[in-house]
């Protein structure tokens, strides 16, 4: 009997070994496989009533359309064109590989489960990316459905009620923390640039911030950020498929937040 730690980097290397091709990783950023999604996947399975094949099968299916569709994002920061183009097209052949392995295990429902998640994600990614969102609540919300929708739409295929705000907030807070690091290191991220949109009048748009204005974005992240630690440290004691490695990997994600201060001396 595996333990949930050999059943995670078992099925993780069988991720990678179909993902990383040695062609396509000449021209774009290699595939990450998202290990906190992969883990919350494995732990969820691991209290059913699955054969480690069935588990194996459900949790590179998902991760598959994950990759297909966080290799897509980085279209927009490809800047040579034929780096673009094979950004794009890597994506099209993980989602390929994604419809060739659930075809191969005749699994129709789960196809037309993961495809309604595939389209909430983009829905919401059309929203962000195009700064559609009205106000900063429904940005994050969009953010939170990005960051969730296969791995809660997995859930309901599953009929099961495992899945909860918790997770849903865990997701957030670590891309949240991704976004922020991200800005503050190169001045720009997605979510930046849709907070921006939202808070900064629309005649400033294209100018540098200043960093009175900088902070304020930085400041409405920290508070989600927050708000999202809260809810996290509140609900995880709660989690039925709590174990010891799902529990260390959070705890540990929660303590990289540091909330970002800066002085000003006012004159007078």
């Amino acid at each position: 009997m595996q333990d949930i730690r050999q059943k995670l980097i078992s099925i993780k290397e069988k991720v990678e070994n179909r993902v990383f091709d040695p062609y396509l990783l000449q021209f774009i950023e290699t595939p990450i496989v998202d290990e906190d999604k992969l883990l919350i996947l494995v732990s969820i399975m691991d209290r059913m009533d699955l054969s480690y094949h069935e588990m194996e099968n459900y949790a590179l299916s998902t991760m598959l359309v994950q990759i297909a569709l966080d290799t897509h994002e980085h279209i927009t920061s490809t800047n040579e064109e034929k780096n673009r183009q094979l950004t794009v097209l890597a994506g099209d052949y993980f989602s390929g590989l994604y419809y060739k392995f659930l075809a191969d295990s005749d699994d129709i429902f789960m196809i037309k489960a993961l495809s309604e998640g595939i389209k909430q994600v983009n829905e919401h990614k059309t929203s962000v990316y195009f700064t559609e969102s009205e106000d900063i609540e429904q940005l994050m919300k969009s953010m939170m459905v990005i960051e969730t929708s296969l791995l809660s739409k997995l859930a309901e295929y599953f009929n099961i009620d495992l899945w909860n705000d918790v997770l849903a907030y865990y997701l957030l807070f670590k891309r949240l923390l991704n976004e922020k690091a991200l800005f503050l290191q190169t001045g720009s991220s997605i979510l930046f640039a849709a907070l921006k949109k939202i808070m900064v009048p629309l005649h400033d748009h294209n100018k540098d911030l200043p960093d009175i204005q900088n902070d304020q974005l930085l400041k409405v992240c920290d508070r989600y950020l927050e708000l999202s630690k809260q809810i996290i440290e509140k609900g995880i004691p709660k989690l039925p498929f709590l174990n010891h490695l799902l529990e260390d990997r959070i705890s540990n994600l929660l303590n990289q937040y540091q909330p970002y201060a800066k002085t000003f001396v006012e004159e007078g």
